[in-house]
């Protein structure tokens, strides 16, 4: 797209730089040549000699294009908005001086001066907008601010470093759907945002022909409208790409880095690589993990053995949360609720395990002796 765009206004130089410059340039290297001093004629030239140029000077333009585009996207909107402004007002006072100027016989006066001027202001212009006009909304709101404060007894709030940071949805969070959950309980906060390589990832899961993966990624697409119709939080799309990048997660981790947003995700791997590369994640399994009740020595459960342990006579319960508990002598009560009495946890890298003994053998124990 850029190219196109590149190539398209080399077009239009070429057609005006024909039309206008090349019949003096016929006339100065004294060409007497009648179709050549045909408008239409000069204007096809000026065309074919500057999509020739452009052809050399595309890709140049395009990797500076991009650079521009990758360091707009880094700034903030607020910025942006300040130093466009901040350059409209100053080239507008230098347009104003220049006209001094225009009058002056001499070419440097005329013409080299304003463009000076001008080159001056903007910069100024920029350096006032990006330094100082972000300022201006606090000296109107300082005094207001201040006297609500007073009358209401309210401290201001301190804004932190996860305040409103984008947050970055991956294509597993998505055909997940708990993501959903968490956004209606209130606990994220700032802007959900979704790349389109997210996607289109999603989309191409979708159309799979397993059908699996075909329910699963449909399901991401529905968790996705639901989040955009119901407006829980703010969702917004990305629509750039990296093209020179093949893998969705590595795209995932660059925008982040970009927008120095927050990936959220229930990718173990993607959690691994963001945390090496200093991305912040938020990993909804070890939210979960960590909400989970916790169980001490002593406490007692009612569980249901459903299958057989690794060891000779032990069974295995789960928790409601999928935690799962060990029960000695546990085979003898299969398919059976049974009360077991907690005799230690450990935490493991696929979860929490607690162990378990029927709670009935301890009390007829106590009862023997």
């Amino acid at each position: 797209m850029r190219k196109r765009i590149i190539q398209l206004i080399f077009a239009f130089l070429g057609i005006g730089a024909g039309y206008s410059f090349l019949p003096g340039l016929w006339n100065l290297l004294n060409i007497q040549l009648q179709v050549l001093y045909n408008p239409i004629v000069n204007m096809f030239i000026g065309l074919i000699l500057m999509m020739l140029c452009s052809f050399i000077l595309a890709e140049p333009l395009e990797g500076a294009l991009k650079k521009v585009e990758e360091t707009l996207a880094k700034q903030k909107t607020e910025a942006i908005i300040s130093e466009s402004i901040a350059i409209i007002v100053s080239l507008v006072i230098a347009v104003l001086i220049s006209t001094l100027f225009w009058q002056s016989p001499l070419f440097f006066i005329n013409t080299i001066l304003p463009v000076i001027v001008m080159i001056l202001f903007a910069y100024l212009g920029w350096f006032v907008g990006r330094t100082r006009l972000g300022d201006l909304p606090k000296l109107f709101s300082a005094r207001s601010k201040k006297k609500e404060v007073e009358e209401n007894n309210v401290l201001e709030r301190k804004v932190g470093d996860n305040f409103y940071k984008y947050k970055l949805l991956d294509t597993n969070i998505l055909i997940d759907g708990r993501i959903y959950d968490l956004a209606k309980t209130g606990f994220l906060e700032g802007t959900l945002v979704v790349p389109n390589f997210v996607l289109y990832e999603l989309q191409y899961i979708a159309d799979s022909g397993d059908s699996i993966k075909r329910v699963r990624g449909r399901r991401g697409l529905d968790i996705l409208n639901k989040l955009q119709n119901e407006n829980i939080v703010p969702v917004e799309m990305y629509e750039g790409d990296f093209d020179d990048i093949q893998e969705v997660d590595s795209k995932l981790i660059k925008l982040a880095k970009m927008l120095d947003a927050v990936i959220v995700t229930n990718d173990y791997n993607l959690n691994k690589v963001s945390e090496f590369q200093n991305v912040k994640v938020l990993n909804v399994n070890a939210l979960a993990k960590s909400l989970k009740p916790r169980v001490i020595p002593g406490e007692r459960l009612n569980v249901m053995v459903i299958k057989n342990g690794t060891e000779r006579q032990q069974g295995v319960a789960y928790l409601d949360d999928g935690t799962m508990i060990v029960v000695e002598d546990g085979r003898y009560y299969m398919n059976k609720t049974l009360e077991v009495e907690v005799t230690s946890a450990i935490q493991t890298d696929a979860g929490r395990m607690i162990f378990a003994k029927p709670y009935h053998s301890k009390k007829k124990l106590r009862e023997k002796n």
